[in-house]
Protein backbone atom coordinates (compact mmCIF):
# COMPACT_ATOMS: atom_id res chain seq x y z
CA UNK A 1 0.00 0.00 0.00
CA UNK A 2 1.34 3.46 -0.86
CA UNK A 3 1.76 6.15 1.76
CA UNK A 4 -1.11 8.16 0.26
CA UNK A 5 -3.28 5.07 0.33
CA UNK A 6 -2.52 4.52 3.99
CA UNK A 7 -3.82 7.89 5.17
CA UNK A 8 -6.72 7.73 7.59
CA UNK A 9 -9.89 9.28 6.13
CA UNK A 10 -12.20 8.21 8.96
CA UNK A 11 -11.68 10.98 11.55
CA UNK A 12 -15.18 12.42 11.55
CA UNK A 13 -15.20 14.17 14.92
CA UNK A 14 -12.18 16.42 14.37
CA UNK A 15 -9.89 17.42 11.52
CA UNK A 16 -6.60 15.80 12.50
CA UNK A 17 -3.26 15.63 10.73
CA UNK A 18 -2.90 12.47 8.67
CA UNK A 19 -0.05 10.28 9.88
CA UNK A 20 2.90 9.90 7.52
CA UNK A 21 5.76 7.44 8.03
CA UNK A 22 9.07 9.16 8.97
CA UNK A 23 11.65 9.78 6.25
CA UNK A 24 15.01 8.01 6.00
CA UNK A 25 16.52 10.25 8.70
CA UNK A 26 13.71 9.43 11.13
CA UNK A 27 12.19 12.93 10.86
CA UNK A 28 8.49 13.56 10.37
CA UNK A 29 7.77 13.75 6.65
CA UNK A 30 5.97 16.85 5.49
CA UNK A 31 2.83 16.43 3.42
CA UNK A 32 3.35 16.89 -0.31
CA UNK A 33 1.11 18.13 -3.09
CA UNK A 34 0.69 14.49 -4.11
CA UNK A 35 -0.70 13.72 -0.65
CA UNK A 36 -3.34 16.43 -1.08
CA UNK A 37 -4.27 15.21 -4.54
CA UNK A 38 -4.76 11.68 -3.18
CA UNK A 39 -7.53 12.82 -0.83
CA UNK A 40 -10.98 11.66 -2.04
CA UNK A 41 -13.12 14.45 -3.54
CA UNK A 42 -15.75 14.13 -0.80
CA UNK A 43 -13.16 15.36 1.74
CA UNK A 44 -11.51 18.77 2.18
CA UNK A 45 -7.70 18.60 2.17
CA UNK A 46 -5.49 21.32 3.66
CA UNK A 47 -1.80 21.55 4.53
CA UNK A 48 -0.86 23.56 7.61
CA UNK A 49 2.61 23.61 9.19
CA UNK A 50 3.61 20.79 6.88
CA UNK A 51 0.78 18.51 8.06
CA UNK A 52 -2.11 17.25 5.96
CA UNK A 53 -5.54 17.85 7.49
CA UNK A 54 -8.49 15.97 6.04
CA UNK A 55 -11.97 17.18 6.98
CA UNK A 56 -15.40 15.79 6.15
CA UNK A 57 -17.69 17.80 3.93
CA UNK A 58 -19.86 20.11 6.03
CA UNK A 59 -23.19 19.13 7.51
CA UNK A 60 -26.37 20.82 6.29
CA UNK A 61 -26.44 23.50 9.00
CA UNK A 62 -22.90 24.50 8.05
CA UNK A 63 -23.76 24.54 4.34
CA UNK A 64 -26.86 26.65 4.98
CA UNK A 65 -24.92 29.35 6.82
CA UNK A 66 -22.15 29.35 4.22
CA UNK A 67 -24.55 29.65 1.29
CA UNK A 68 -26.75 32.28 2.93
CA UNK A 69 -23.76 34.48 3.76
CA UNK A 70 -22.39 34.16 0.23
CA UNK A 71 -25.78 35.16 -1.17
CA UNK A 72 -26.00 38.17 1.15
CA UNK A 73 -22.56 39.49 0.12
CA UNK A 74 -22.34 38.55 -3.56
CA UNK A 75 -24.69 41.02 -5.23
CA UNK A 76 -23.79 44.20 -3.27
CA UNK A 77 -20.05 43.66 -3.04
CA UNK A 78 -18.96 41.38 -5.91
CA UNK A 79 -21.47 42.49 -8.54
CA UNK A 80 -22.18 46.03 -7.31
CA UNK A 81 -25.95 45.48 -7.41
CA UNK A 82 -27.55 47.31 -4.51
CA UNK A 83 -24.13 47.99 -2.99
CA UNK A 84 -20.72 49.54 -3.59
CA UNK A 85 -19.06 46.64 -5.42
CA UNK A 86 -15.28 46.62 -5.39
CA UNK A 87 -14.77 43.03 -4.22
CA UNK A 88 -14.13 39.61 -5.72
CA UNK A 89 -15.86 36.97 -3.61
CA UNK A 90 -15.02 33.27 -3.94
CA UNK A 91 -16.64 30.16 -2.50
CA UNK A 92 -14.14 27.68 -0.96
CA UNK A 93 -11.06 28.89 -2.87
CA UNK A 94 -7.86 26.89 -2.46
CA UNK A 95 -5.19 29.26 -1.14
CA UNK A 96 -1.44 28.61 -1.36
CA UNK A 97 0.00 30.84 1.34
CA UNK A 98 3.69 30.07 1.48
CA UNK A 99 3.97 26.34 2.15
CA UNK A 100 0.45 26.21 3.59
CA UNK A 101 -2.61 25.30 1.51
CA UNK A 102 -5.90 26.38 3.08
CA UNK A 103 -9.53 26.21 1.96
CA UNK A 104 -11.65 28.84 3.74
CA UNK A 105 -15.42 28.62 3.42
CA UNK A 106 -15.51 32.09 1.84
CA UNK A 107 -12.83 34.60 0.89
CA UNK A 108 -12.80 38.02 -0.76
CA UNK A 109 -10.25 40.32 -2.35
CA UNK A 110 -10.53 44.03 -3.02
CA UNK A 111 -10.67 44.59 -6.77
CA UNK A 112 -7.67 46.92 -6.72
CA UNK A 113 -5.61 43.92 -5.52
CA UNK A 114 -7.29 41.25 -7.68
CA UNK A 115 -9.07 42.94 -10.60
CA UNK A 116 -10.09 39.72 -12.34
CA UNK A 117 -10.74 36.08 -11.53
CA UNK A 118 -7.44 34.16 -11.61
CA UNK A 119 -7.09 31.25 -14.02
CA UNK A 120 -5.02 29.11 -11.67
CA UNK A 121 -6.43 26.32 -9.52
CA UNK A 122 -4.80 27.74 -6.39
CA UNK A 123 -4.73 31.41 -5.44
CA UNK A 124 -1.38 32.67 -4.18
CA UNK A 125 -2.52 36.19 -3.25
CA UNK A 126 -3.75 36.36 0.36
CA UNK A 127 -7.38 37.53 0.65
CA UNK A 128 -8.46 40.76 2.31
CA UNK A 129 -11.27 38.91 4.13
CA UNK A 130 -11.88 35.29 5.03
CA UNK A 131 -14.80 33.54 6.68
CA UNK A 132 -14.69 30.15 8.36
CA UNK A 133 -17.97 28.45 9.25
CA UNK A 134 -17.25 26.39 12.34
CA UNK A 135 -18.30 22.78 12.75
CA UNK A 136 -17.32 20.15 15.33
CA UNK A 137 -14.87 18.61 12.86
CA UNK A 138 -13.00 21.83 12.02
CA UNK A 139 -13.42 24.34 14.86
CA UNK A 140 -10.06 23.67 16.54
CA UNK A 141 -8.15 23.83 13.25
CA UNK A 142 -9.98 27.00 12.19
CA UNK A 143 -9.48 28.81 15.50
CA UNK A 144 -5.87 27.86 16.07
CA UNK A 145 -3.59 27.04 13.16
CA UNK A 146 -5.58 28.61 10.32
CA UNK A 147 -6.12 31.91 12.13
CA UNK A 148 -2.35 32.10 12.70
CA UNK A 149 -1.64 31.57 9.00
CA UNK A 150 -4.16 34.24 7.99
CA UNK A 151 -2.56 36.73 10.41
CA UNK A 152 0.94 35.88 9.19
CA UNK A 153 -0.11 36.50 5.59
CA UNK A 154 -1.70 39.87 6.38
CA UNK A 155 -5.38 39.06 5.86
CA UNK A 156 -7.07 42.17 7.24
CA UNK A 157 -10.49 40.82 8.26
CA UNK A 158 -11.74 37.47 9.57
CA UNK A 159 -15.22 36.22 10.41
CA UNK A 160 -16.03 33.06 12.32
CA UNK A 161 -19.61 31.87 11.88
CA UNK A 162 -20.80 29.36 14.49
CA UNK A 163 -24.17 27.83 13.49
CA UNK A 164 -24.73 25.77 16.70
CA UNK A 165 -24.27 28.93 18.79
CA UNK A 166 -25.96 31.10 16.16
CA UNK A 167 -23.05 33.52 16.52
CA UNK A 168 -20.82 35.67 14.32
CA UNK A 169 -17.37 36.64 15.62
CA UNK A 170 -15.66 39.53 13.82
CA UNK A 171 -11.89 40.10 13.95
CA UNK A 172 -9.56 42.73 12.54
CA UNK A 173 -5.80 42.44 12.16
CA UNK A 174 -3.80 44.77 14.39
CA UNK A 175 -0.11 44.37 13.72
CA UNK A 176 0.43 40.62 13.64
CA UNK A 177 -2.47 39.71 15.93
CA UNK A 178 -6.23 39.34 15.65
CA UNK A 179 -8.27 41.85 17.62
CA UNK A 180 -11.90 40.93 18.39
CA UNK A 181 -14.28 43.56 17.01
CA UNK A 182 -17.48 42.06 18.36
CA UNK A 183 -19.61 38.96 18.68
CA UNK A 184 -23.19 39.02 17.42
CA UNK A 185 -25.79 36.34 17.90
CA UNK A 186 -29.32 35.17 17.28
CA UNK A 187 -31.49 37.39 15.11
CA UNK A 188 -29.31 40.51 15.39
CA UNK A 189 -28.96 43.03 12.56
CA UNK A 190 -25.24 43.59 12.08
CA UNK A 191 -22.90 45.97 10.27
CA UNK A 192 -19.55 44.20 10.38
CA UNK A 193 -16.19 45.23 8.92
CA UNK A 194 -15.26 45.25 6.12
CA UNK A 195 -18.82 45.06 4.76
CA UNK A 196 -20.39 47.79 6.90
CA UNK A 197 -22.65 49.15 4.10
CA UNK A 198 -24.66 45.92 4.46
CA UNK A 199 -27.12 45.49 7.30
CA UNK A 200 -26.73 41.73 7.68
CA UNK A 201 -29.68 39.80 9.09
CA UNK A 202 -28.01 37.08 11.14
CA UNK A 203 -31.22 35.12 11.41
CA UNK A 204 -30.97 34.32 7.71
CA UNK A 205 -27.83 32.26 8.33
CA UNK A 206 -29.37 29.74 10.69
CA UNK A 207 -31.16 26.70 9.33
CA UNK A 208 -34.82 26.41 10.34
Amino acid sequence: MTCAGSLAWTALEEARPAVHPPDMSGQRRKATDADLEAVPPHRVAERVDGELYVSPRPALRHACAQGALHNALYNPFDQGRGGPGGWLLLFEPELRLGEDILVPDLAAWRRERMPEMPEEVRVILAPDWVCEVLSPSTAVLDREKKMKVYAREGVRHLWLVDPPRQALEVYGLEGARWAPLGTHSGQALVRAEPFTPLLLELGGLWAR
